[in-house]
């Protein structure tokens, strides 16, 4: 059995309710031609006239009239139908798969989604924390924060807030070993490092005057998660090159204290980032407009 011509059904419905083609062209926003011919094409499929055509007049035949009443509830239907599910496009709902850095979504994101899940009740939130670099298609994401200085991809980003690192130690490690003075001397220090560096066991550095410094580093300790070298931090056992979202806390404290202040690592940033695409549901324009409201600019949350 052929499929229904809802397309031709519809625009028999609009003519009928109208009386006219170039009314029901217009109100669809189809050409003349294209109502008449879905027209002729129901007609043919039926075996049936539903209109008398004249130069000036334009009536249902008696099939016609029979046929407009459930042509105009299919139509109706249609039309209820389709702005149900645009409402429902618009009020945010559904699942939400994220992916974050284990450090940053544990002390930053996650203690934010309680108030996002409040203000939308129908959406929920799978958060996936690792510090490695997700595969975003293969992984399924539908949102994913990166901590990095971006290089061009097909993805979409977003930056939220810039991200500084510093070099940190305890005090007792500093009143033991001493201060470095420049980047070379941290040849000379036991530095606990971050496994997924881009640049591996190398740090790069910056000065005021922008002279360009790097060093090759080593010690006792690396991690593949920055918390994961605080307690060697603290304990005095050495140095470590920390974004300002983990040492912040150690850093207003006491327990570390920054050293090559003169030096400045390379920035990176807090960015969202999002597979290519149209239009986005409701619920992840929702979430990312929180995002950018919690993260600004100008204070980002760990220093309020």
């Amino acid at each position: 059995m052929k499929q229904p011509d809802l397309e031709a059904w519809g625009v028999f419905a609009k003519v009928a309710s109208l009386g006219s083609f170039a009314q029901a062209a217009e109100e669809l926003s189809i050409s003349n031609a294209t109502v008449s011919k879905l027209i002729s094409r129901l007609e043919r499929r039926l075996g049936e006239r539903l209109f008398h055509r004249t130069t000036r007049r334009l009536s249902l035949t008696e099939t016609g009239r029979v046929l407009a009443t459930r042509a105009s509830r299919i139509l109706a239907e249609a039309e209820e139908a389709e702005a149900e599910a645009q409402s429902q496009a618009r009020a945010p709902r559904g699942r939400i798969r994220m992916a974050a850095p284990m450090s940053f979504g544990l002390h930053q994101v996650a203690p934010l989604l309680p108030e996002f899940l409040k203000l939308y009740p129908d959406v929920s939130v799978d958060l996936q924390l690792d510090d490695k670099v997700v595969d975003m298609i293969a992984g399924g994401m539908d949102l994913a924060i990166r901590i990095a200085a971006l290089p061009d991809s097909s993805l979409v980003s977003r930056t939220l807030c810039p991200v500084r690192r510093f070099v940190v130690g305890a005090p007792a490690y500093l009143e033991k070993q001493g201060r470095p003075a420049t980047p070379a001397d941290l040849a000379r220090h036991a530095c606990l490092s971050y496994s997924y560096l881009p640049t591996g066991d190398v740090w790069h550095f910056t000065s005021r005057a922008g002279k360009a410094e790097s060093v090759r580093v080593k010690g006792p300790l690396s991690a593949n998660n920055g918390d994961a070298l605080n307690d060697a931090l603290k304990s005095g056992l050495g140095l470590a090159l920390q974004p300002d979202f983990i040492a912040w806390e150690g850093l207003q404290s006491g327990a570390l204290e920054r050293v090559l202040a003169d030096w400045a690592a390379p920035p990176l940033a807090v960015n969202l980032i999002m597979p290519a695409g149209g239009a986005r549901p409701s619920r992840i324009t929702a979430l990312v407009d929180f995002l950018v409201r919690r993260f600004s600019d100008d204070a980002a949350p760990w220093t309020r």
